[in-house]
């Protein structure tokens, strides 16, 4: 696909050029490997919202909070974990897990399994190249490509996992496909195990968020952050929030950053951790006592192309005029509810309506 990035703005037709580059089905891997030194116009950032210009730069100078989950059954150790996993939840938002119980060879064969996925010829790769949001298996750069006002430097393999009626195993890339199914069932366990811990800080029961619907519904999605040839002008994603309960597994590229107060902290990656972020569903239940917290990956200036895998845990299971809010048994006269109710459709519109941004459906039902 020929770009002419210097097309001055009379004749630069934006659609134009992002229509071909998803045509192309060739992604931001494909432009990479290519051999390009400048990338695409519509991948270029507004200088105050780049990284390295707002005011938002990144801290080495602290790290999220790191959880071991051995003995998490123990009695003695898990009054213990499930304070730690609520100060996290509550200050962060953000943690990194060990001791989870995924062997090491699931966490090495899921990451090899994607990484050659994203390394195919063009020809098998784009077979699977489409864009059908909120369905089965789909292979595709930018999610939000068509709704964003700038591209990002990633590509991405979606895949339901659930519920049951939306699982398309059969068309998992064959590449990958025993792995994605072995991460989904490890992941899954590792989620449910936090789940309760998240509600035992809340003084829940511990299977509430299932009981709410919490497992009904998984993502798992599969991002190659190829080497970007101009890192400073574009970003690997957006800032941004996630739904519901994230489990993320990454080779040892970082990028990942975490908004803290008015500053982005860098997530290290830790050779046998998972990252796990609260979600804003988690944030309207909790009432606010647990965070979502924005997050954004840097473009990659690493010839080794940054690969995460993560799961999804989102709420499944609600009907069209199901409501959603802070759950009564937090409120109180000294807690009054800081959100209002919402639908499943008013979510969804919310989060298509536009690009990957911010924290959307939080700010659309916070009580004033």
């Amino acid at each position: 696909m020929a770009v002419n990035c210097a097309a001055s703005n009379s004749e630069y037709d934006r659609l134009k050029e992002v229509k071909e580059f998803d045509e192309s089905k060739m992604g931001v891997k494909g432009l990479s490997d290519s051999g390009i030194t400048s990338i695409p116009r519509f991948f270029i950032h507004p200088p105050e919202t780049l990284p390295c210009n707002n005011f938002n730069s990144s801290t080495n100078t602290t790290s999220i909070p790191l959880l071991d989950l051995a003995n998490l059954n123990s009695p003695t150790h898990r009054p213990k974990i499930i304070r730690q996993i609520k100060d996290a939840a509550t200050t962060w938002g953000f943690f990194q897990v060990i001791n989870h119980g995924i062997p090491a060879s699931v966490l090495d064969e899921t990451i090899r399994s994607i990484t050659a996925f994203h390394e195919q010829p063009h020809e098998i790769k784009s077979k699977h190249y489409r864009r059908q949001e909120h369905h089965g298996v789909m292979y595709t750069s930018n999610n939000d490509l068509y709704r964003s006002k700038a591209a990002t430097w990633h590509d991405s393999l979606q895949v339901f996992t659930a519920p049951e009626e939306m699982k398309v195993e059969d068309d998992i890339p064959e590449v990958c496909r025993k792995e994605v199914i072995a991460w989904d069932f490890h992941a899954a366990k590792v989620a449910a195990a936090l789940f309760e811990l998240l509600a035992e800080g809340l003084g829940l029961e511990p299977g509430k968020f299932k009981e709410l619907g919490f497992m009904k519904a998984r993502l798992f999605l599969g991002h190659c952050y190829p080497y970007c040839p101009q890192p400073d002008l574009t970003v690997g994603i957006k800032s941004h929030t996630d739904a519901g309960l994230t489990v993320l597994l990454q080779n040892q590229v970082g990028g990942l950053q975490v908004k803290q107060g008015s500053e982005w902290v860098d997530v290290k990656p830790l050779p046998g951790a998972l990252t796990v972020n609260i979600g804003d569903f988690i944030q309207i239940i909790s009432n606010r006592e647990y965070q979502s917290v924005e997050h954004r990956v840097l473009a990659n200036s690493s010839k080794e192309p940054r690969i995460s895998v993560l799961i999804f845990n989102n709420l499944g299971g609600w009907k069209e005029s199901d409501e959603f809010g802070p759950l009564p048994e937090l409120l109180s006269a000294e807690k009054p509810a800081l959100y209002r109710q919402f639908t499943v459709p008013e979510f969804l519109q919310s989060f298509y309506s536009k690009g990957l941004d911010g924290k959307n459906i939080v700010e659309r039902v916070t009580l004033h």
